[in-house]
């Protein structure tokens, strides 16, 4: 039997685009549902051209319920994917899927982290600091943003001059590389 995906995303769907075409053919594991907590995310569109079901929730019903834990369990969800979903996973979540739930950040983790530190804002902060070099971090997740155990990083030379646009496509062409590479390679573990 096929593993099922779940994907959590706030916004446009980029990453979570390439995990769909990733497993479309899949013969291991499948996309099943692309939830979000924006009515107004281009991934739902996203999911909507695949045939994936989606699934839109408030704040509300993510941090008060067990609505969204209940409906993985019943759709047997066997990995939850965070693919620029910007919410903090609250305690139930992270109950109902112990070490199943992964997220990718767009640098090399512990550096620019945490509450707040996402897309330009985190490329911005490497410029500030004058990194040379820059990359992306997938890891598990946990009570705290971008703390949990790092399951893989990809890097890349920060050239003085680089622009915040070059910082941005060069993070986000090692993000469409690996994320589904490592989504396949943990399913194969569940």
């Amino acid at each position: 039997m096929k593993k099922r995906i779940a994907i959590f995303a706030s916004g446009s769907g980029s990453n979570a685009q390439k995990i769909m075409e990733h497993f479309k053919y899949s013969e291991e594991a499948e996309v099943s549902l692309v939830l979000s907590n924006n009515p107004d995310a281009y991934v739902l569109q996203r999911a909507d051209n695949f045939e994936i079901p989606s699934h839109v929730f408030d704040r509300q019903e993510f941090y008060q319920t067990n609505e969204i834990v209940d409906l993985l369990k019943r759709l047997n969800i066997d990995l939850v994917v965070l693919a620029g979903f910007l919410w903090l996973i609250p305690e139930n979540l992270l109950q109902g899927f112990p070490n199943k739930i992964i997220n990718i950040h767009p640098s090399l983790l512990p550096k620019h982290g945490g509450k707040g530190m996402y897309g330009d804002r985190v490329h911005k902060a490497v410029l500030a600091a004058g990194d040379d070099e820059h990359g992306i971090t997938i890891h598990f997740v946990n009570e705290n943003f971008d703390e949990g155990e790092v399951i893989y990083q990809g890097r890349f030379r920060v050239e003085k001059g680089d622009s915040l646009e070059l910082l941005k496509f060069n993070g986000q062409q090692l993000e469409h590389l690996h994320y589904p590479k490592v989504i396949e390679n943990l399913i194969k573990k569940i």
